[in-house]
């Protein structure tokens, strides 16, 4: 079902809660949610009025989702100006071109633990809404 970007810095700036198996729905949620917004690279569940762990972003072989996601590693810094869905602002932001992140995958019904890393466009979208999950607006 497509959502309404969420807008309310104060809901946006609490940390996610852990995902579990029964926040499928909510995955889907965001996929569809992306699909119908305009120039939308990835979304974060609280973007969308959820308060799970959950990204999506446009990977090469489509919309992809994580659960629980952890940047574990990350090489490479940058500055870079972002916009933001939620926000009606650019910020400047501290990035990496590279990130290896740790996340569960819904795989038959379950969480799988799984890890991938990410560079280029990519990496700055997984960082952004990663970010989100841990409240920090962006």
């Amino acid at each position: 079902m497509v959502k309404d970007i969420v807008k309310d810095e104060e809901f946006l700036s609490k940390p996610a809660e852990p995902a579990t198996v029964e926040d499928a729905e909510v995955a889907q949620d965001l996929i569809d949610t992306m699909g119908a917004t305009e120039n939308c690279a990835g979304l974060a569940a609280n973007q969308i009025g959820s308060t799970k762990a959950i990204i999506a972003f446009e990977g090469a072989k489509g919309p992809q989702v994580m659960f629980n996601p952890k940047i574990v590693a990350s090489m490479a810094p940058y500055k870079a100006t972002e916009g933001c869905l939620s926000l009606d602002r650019d910020t400047e932001v501290r990035r990496f071109q590279l990130v290896r992140v740790k996340f569960d995958a819904l795989v038959n019904g379950k969480f799988e633990s799984r890890t991938r890393k990410y560079s280029g466009w990519v990496a700055e979208v997984v960082q952004h809404c990663v970010d989100h999950c841990a409240g920090k607006l962006v």
